[in-house]
């Protein structure tokens, strides 16, 4: 069977996760500290926060931000429900965006949405490419969107806007305009998921590029307080000669990164770019050479003048289909131990937002998308030969899915 996406496990990993355990430190310490400085050199982002997941990263934000009660935060219909959920867990009230063909948030939607309430935009970089960050800034900074928003804090104040937060759980090593995914919002949450680009089992990370006129030591050190419980120092923090004594100033949460996540990370870092990356893009141009000399498959756009992606999903969507026969398709390319996958069930298809008044007719985009939408299994080590077989798959069941469909609406 050809896995979907199963993490790259190598003697390096071992060998650093191991140093990591006999170092004695497993929780948050230097390797999580040494984490966080070279993803800040990478994505050249102001500060770099590592955390428990990219969910966390999100959650952290809204929360550093005061979001609340109240307030409102437009995102994407077409995402993982870990954007709406971060949403909900601030007591905020989720604003549901339809989506364009490349499967992100349409900015052309945007401003219909956008009331006296709307203190946050989530845009999510599906599948690594990433989003038009020029045209949200366009509008979030127009002065017809300024004269709405309505600060509650020093903060908003502040930044006198909407914030742009990015989910880009997906996207690290993407590019936009020659910039990195990590400094094309005023924040990003990175995820480090086992299916992610770029692991450590579990794990994430908040990249903050707020203007200028923030002090960013200060935002990391707050941000380290809310994701420690409020606690004002942590473990490594308390082990120095007299630094036992802490103290908790407000109800903060448990989003800390551990040292035995952060060493797997180190690695993958390291050789991300020139190594994973590139391997990534091979996959994608064979699946895009071959697969494109079919007229029912259109393959997807991973590379423009301004954007490049990082390549983490394979998006392939076939012309003409139902849900029903994408369905089938999947089960006979499953048939053929080739393990695919959908991303994403549309927010409103989900019982606990449909139960909120969601209503997937209401986004025709994201549930087109999405009915027409399988993605390939992309990982490190994927051979040439299982490459080619996940092709043929693919066209295979589609072939015997569609004949026998034909065969079915000629009677």
């Amino acid at each position: 069977m050809i896995p979907f996406s199963p993490p790259r496990v190598d003697d390096r990993i071992v060998e650093e996760v191991v140093d990591a355990l006999k170092s004695g430190w497993i929780t948050t310490g230097p390797k999580t500290k040494l984490f966080e400085k070279r993803l800040a050199e990478f994505t050249t982002a102001s500060k770099i926060v590592c955390l428990n997941s990219g969910t966390a990263g999100m959650e952290l934000m809204l929360s550093w931000f005061g979001v609340g009660e109240g307030d409102e935060v437009i995102i994407p219909s077409y995402t993982y429900t870990a954007t709406a959920n971060a949403v909900v867990h601030k007591g905020a009230t989720p604003v549901m965006c339809d989506v364009g063909d490349d499967f992100n948030i349409d900015v052309n939607k945007i401003e219909s949405l956008i009331t006296e309430r709307t203190k946050v935009i989530i845009p999510v970089d599906v599948g690594g490419m990433p989003c038009d960050y020029d045209e949200l800034y366009s509008l979030v900074r127009s002065k017809k969107i300024r004269s709405l928003f309505t600060p509650n804090n020093e903060r908003q104040e502040l930044l006198g806007r909407v914030l742009i937060l990015a989910d880009a759980a997906h996207s690290i090593g993407a590019k936009y305009k020659g910039q990195n995914s990590g400094v094309l919002a005023d924040a990003s949450a990175f995820s480090f998921h086992a299916v992610k680009n770029l692991t450590t089992a579990e794990g994430g990370a908040l990249a903050v590029n707020m203007p200028d006129r923030f002090d960013h030591e200060r935002i990391y050190k707050e941000l380290n307080v809310k994701a420690l419980h409020g606690q004002t120092k942590d473990a490594f923090a308390k082990v120095k000669k007299g630094g036992w004594r802490y103290d908790v100033i407000e109800p903060g949460y448990k989003y800390n990164m551990t040292d035995i996540l952060a060493s797997i990370g180190l690695v993958e870092l390291e050789r991300y770019e020139e190594d994973t990356l590139a391997k990534r893009r091979y996959i994608f141009d064979r699946y895009t050479k071959e697969l494109g000399k079919n007229d029912w498959a259109i393959t997807p756009t991973y590379e423009t003048d301004d954007k490049i992606s990082n390549y983490h999903l394979y998006m392939l969507r076939i012309k003409g289909i139902t849900e029903h026969e994408r369905n089938l398709i999947i089960y006979e390319i499953y048939e053929q131990d080739v393990a695919v996958n959908v991303h994403y069930q549309p927010l409103p298809m989900l019982t606990y937002y449909k139960k909120m008044g969601f209503n997937v007719d209401h986004y025709p985009k994201a549930f087109e998308n999405y009915t027409h939408e399988i993605s390939l299994p992309v990982y490190y080590d994927l051979s040439d030969e299982d490459i080619d077989t996940v092709i043929n798959a693919v066209v295979t069941a589609y072939e015997k899915v569609m004949e026998k469909s034909r065969a079915q609406k000629a009677v």
